[in-house]
């Protein structure tokens, strides 16, 4: 590919870095979408830790290849990226909140089309894209997993508070058998 002007330069920079610093960027195209639809998803990905943004293909071809990602086949027509970075709070990103908001608002507009993207290293397809946003989101993910290793160590503190109240309870059964007799003997005298 040629050479781009300075200004041109600067976006295939700032594309690249962007791409570098997100966890992932998932691809669209929007044609069709008027401005009051573009800015509804536009919230809508914010709320989940996106943020979509324009670029001509060009420049992102461009931005992909010093990467080394080969997205040639997804970057024809209008296409726009949600960049999966940071939250606001500094939390890491959640791409599958990303790809859920965008399946959702492209099952209420038809207009807005799921066409792939880079999760990490990986190039994705659109069926990949589809599956990421049916997985749980991440906060999910994380209590299943405490959950997991808790269970455990719940049973295990049971088991341990399990031992001492068994052995309270047989010693009393064995204090109560012989306390049995002496009162049959002390009961019978009378």
């Amino acid at each position: 590919m040629t050479v781009p002007r300075p200004e041109k330069a600067a976006v295939v920079a700032e594309v690249r870095d962007r791409l570098s610093a997100s966890e992932a960027a998932l691809l669209t195209e929007y044609r069709g979408l008027n401005v009051g639809e573009m800015a509804e998803l536009r919230r809508s990905l914010r709320a989940a830790g996106g943020e979509y943004t324009v670029y001509k293909n060009t420049m992102v071809r461009l931005a992909t290849a010093e990467l080394g990602f080969d997205l040639a086949d997804l970057l024809t027509g209008p296409t726009a990226i949600a960049f999966v970075g940071a939250g606001t709070d500094g939390s890491a990103g959640d791409a599958a909140a990303v790809a859920k908001a965008l399946r959702d608002f492209s099952r209420a507009n038809r207009a807005l089309i799921l066409k792939g993207g880079v999760l990490g290293n990986k190039v994705l397809s659109a069926e990949d894209l589809v599956s990421l946003a049916g997985l749980p989101s991440r906060d999910l993910l994380l209590a299943h997993l405490a959950g997991g290793l808790q269970a455990p160590l719940v049973k295990f503190a049971g088991l341990l508070q399990a031992l001492p109240r068994n052995f309270a309870y047989g010693l009393q059964a064995l204090i109560d058998t012989r306390s049995a007799p002496e009162a049959e003997r002390t009961g019978g005298d009378s």
